[in-house]
């Protein structure tokens, strides 16, 4: 079964370029994942701040594996301080 997932990251202001730069290569390289369908970045209008993962995955087992690859954590370790708040990050099914 199919897992949606939206994700909300919000910079540090100061941090802004860094963390949208660290975003566009965890989305690269999350794009080589086999059970990826969907990951899309987005940057919020009204907040550059803010940034939100649009995210279909094969199923449960595909983002669980994901959630450990190297390029995952290698993003953890980098917006460490360098973020507002903890990411957000709401799975769904599909109505």
């Amino acid at each position: 079964m199919k897992v949606y997932v939206i994700a909300i990251i919000t910079s540090k202001p100061e941090y802004v370029s860094e963390v949208k730069n660290a975003l566009v290569e965890l989305m690269e390289e999350t794009h080589k994942e086999e059970a990826c369908i969907q990951y899309d970045l987005h940057q919020d209008k009204e907040d550059e701040n803010r940034f939100i993962f649009y995210e279909i995955w094969e199923d449960q087992e595909g983002l669980d594996k994901h959630n450990g690859q190297p390029h995952i954590k290698k993003f953890q370790a980098f917006a460490n301080g360098k973020l507002q708040e903890t990411p957000v990050v709401i799975k769904a099914n599909k109505v």
